[in-house]
C-alpha cells in the first residue's frame, strides 16, 4: 500500500480520536457542585442548564465529526479526489482554470455537509437554550454572502498561488508567502468597512453617558480611537461581544447592542480596559505576525510536497497537480498544525492574563470581575473545563482561572459583587481571533 496512503489515514484517525478524547474528558469534568466563586450569581437550575448546553453541544460535535471523518476516508478511498481531477480536467479550463474548479466544488461539497450541523446548532441547540436570534432567511442570507467572500477573494488568491508555483520553481513558496501576507494584511484593514457590514449593520454609539466615559478613558490611556460602533448582534444572538476590529485609520472600537442593553457603564468600561490591553501589550500585531510567520512555513514545507508523484498516487490521481497538491499536503500537514494550535492557544492564553490584568491597573476590577462572573451564567459557560480540552482548544482561559488571578491584585477583604442587568459575551469565549479582530 502507497505509504502516503497509510500516513493520511492515521493522521485522519489520530485527529479523530484525539478531539473525541477532548470531548469525552471535558463532559466527564462536569461537576454537580456548583464552584464557591459563583454561588453569589449561579442558581441551581441555571448551573444544571450550562451543562446540559455543554453535553449538547458535544454531542452534535462528535456526531458531525464522525460523520466528516467517515466520508473523508471513504472519499479517498473511493478514489474520490481521482475522479473530481478527471471531472474538471474535461472542462477544458486551462491548469489554473481546472485548479479553482477543483477546489471550489471540493469545498463547496464539504460546506454542503455541514451546514446541516449548523442548522441543528443554531435552530435547534441555541434555540433551546434561548440564544438564537437568527431567522431562516438570515441563515441563508450569510450563508450565500460567505459563499460570495470565498469566490471574491478566495478563488483570486489561490489562482495566484497556483500561478506562482507553476512558474517560479524553486522559490515559488516566497512568492506566494508574500502575496498571501499583502491579502491578509488588506482584509484587516478593510474588513471593518467593506467585509463586516455585508453582515450587520454599525452604528455610531450615540452620545451620552457612556459615549462620555469611553472617550475620557481611550485619552486617559493615551488611545485614539477611528470610531466607536454599535453592532446589531441580536439579529443573530442574544450572546454578546465587544472587540476592535481593523487596522491604522480603519481601527475602531465595537459594542453589541446586547452588551450595551445589559452591562453597566463600569463593566462595559472594564471590559474595553481588558481589550486596549491588547493593544497596549502588542497582541494584536503580535498575533499578526505569527499567522504570517505560520503561513511562511507551511508553504515553505509545501514545497516539497506539491510536485510529489507518490502523494498524488495516494489519492488516485495518475500525476501531481499542483491545485491538487495543496490539498493533500493539508493532510500531511495536520499534525503540525495541531501543535502549533496548541501553543497558540497557549500564547492567547497569557495574553488574555495579560490584558485582564492591564484592565485591573487602569479601570474598575471589581466591575471587570463582576461581568465575567455574570458572563458565564448568561452564557453558560462550563466552569470546570476538562486541562486537555482547554489546551487544545481553549483561546481563553477558563473564568475561575481568570478570577483567581484577578483577585490576587485586589487589596484585601475586597468582595467584588456582580450588578444587575449584566449580560454574556464572548468575553469568555475558547475561539481563536485572527490579526483583524480580538474579543475580550
Amino acid at each position: 500500500m502507497n505509504p502516503y496512503l497509510v500516513a493520511v489515514l492515521a493522521v485522519l484517525l489520530a485527529d479523530y480520536a484525539v478531539s473525541a478524547l477532548a470531548d469525552w474528558l471535558n463532559v466527564r469534568s462536569l461537576r454537580t457542585e456548583l464552584p464557591d466563586e459563583l454561588r453569589d450569581v449561579y442558581d441551581p437550575a441555571r448551573y444544571a442548564q450550562s451543562q446540559r448546553y455543554l453535553r449538547d453541544n458535544t454531542r452534535m460535535s462528535l456526531v458531525a465529526d464522525s460523520l466528516m471523518t467517515a466520508l473523508t476516508i471513504g472519499f479517498i478511498l473511493a478514489g474520490g479526489f481521482g475522479r473530481l481531477d478527471r471531472f474538471v480536467r474535461a472542462a477544458g479550463a486551462g491548469e489554473i482554470g481546472t485548479g479553482v474548479l477543483f477546489a471550489a466544488l471540493l469545498l463547496w461539497a464539504c460546506h454542503l455537509v455541514r451546514i446541516p450541523f449548523a442548522v441543528y446548532d443554531t435552530f435547534v441547540i441555541e434555540e433551546r437554550y434561548g440564544f438564537n436570534k437568527t431567522t431562516p432567511r438570515t441563515f441563508i442570507l450569510d450563508v450565500l454572502k460567505a459563499w460570495f467572500l470565498a469566490a471574491v477573494l478566495g478563488a483570486p488568491l489561490f489562482a495566484g498561488i497556483l500561478w506562482f508555483f507553476g512558474r517560479m520553481g524553486a522559490l515559488a513558496w516566497l512568492y506566494c508567502w508574500g502575496a498571501v501576507t499583502v491579502v491578509q494584511l488588506l482584509v484587516a484593514f478593510v474588513a471593518p468597512v467593506l467585509i463586516m457590514p455585508l453582515f450587520n449593520k454599525f452604528t455610531p454609539l450615540a452620545a451620552g453617558e457612556l459615549r462620555t466615559a469611553i472617550e475620557a478613558y481611550a485619552r486617559s490611556q493615551e488611545f485614539t480611537m477611528r470610531g466607536i460602533f454599535v453592532m446589531d448582534g441580536s439579529r443573530r444572538s442574544g450572546k454578546s461581544n465587544a472587540f476592535f476590529t481593523g487596522l491604522g485609520r480603519f481601527r475602531r472600537l465595537v459594542l453589541l447592542d446586547t452588551l450595551i442593553a445589559r452591562h453597566t457603564v463600569p463593566e462595559l468600561l472594564a471590559v474595553l480596559a481588558h481589550e486596549m490591553g491588547h493593544y497596549k501589550e502588542r497582541h494584536i500585531l503580535k498575533s499578526a505576525a505569527l499567522s504570517i510567520g505560520v503561513t511562511g512555513i507551511e508553504l515553505f514545507l509545501l514545497s516539497f510536497f506539491i510536485g510529489n508523484e507518490r502523494l498524488a498516487q495516494a489519492f488516485g490521481l495518475p500525476q501531481a497537480r499542483v491545485y491538487a497538491g495543496l490539498f493533500f499536503f493539508g493532510f500531511l500537514f495536520a499534525p503540525i498544525s495541531l501543535a502549533l494550535s496548541v501553543a497558540a492557544h497557549a500564547l492567547s492564553r497569557r495574553w488574555e492574563f495579560a490584558a485582564d490584568a492591564y484592565a485591573r491597573r487602569t479601570a474598575d476590577a471589581e466591575a471587570l470581575i463582576a461581568a465575567l462572573k455574570r458572563l458565564s451564567v448568561d452564557n453558560l459557560s462550563s466552569l470546570t473545563p476538562h486541562p486537555f480540552k482547554v489546551m487544545l482548544a481553549y483561546s481563553h482561559p477558563p473564568v475561575l482561572q481568570r478570577l483567581q488571578a484577578l483577585r490576587r491584585g485586589l487589596p484585601p477583604g475586597s468582595d467584588p459583587r456582580p450588578s444587575a442587568g449584566s449580560s454574556s459575551a464572548t468575553v469568555l469565549g475558547s475561539s481563536s481571533r485572527g490579526p483583524s479582530s480580538r474579543s475580550a
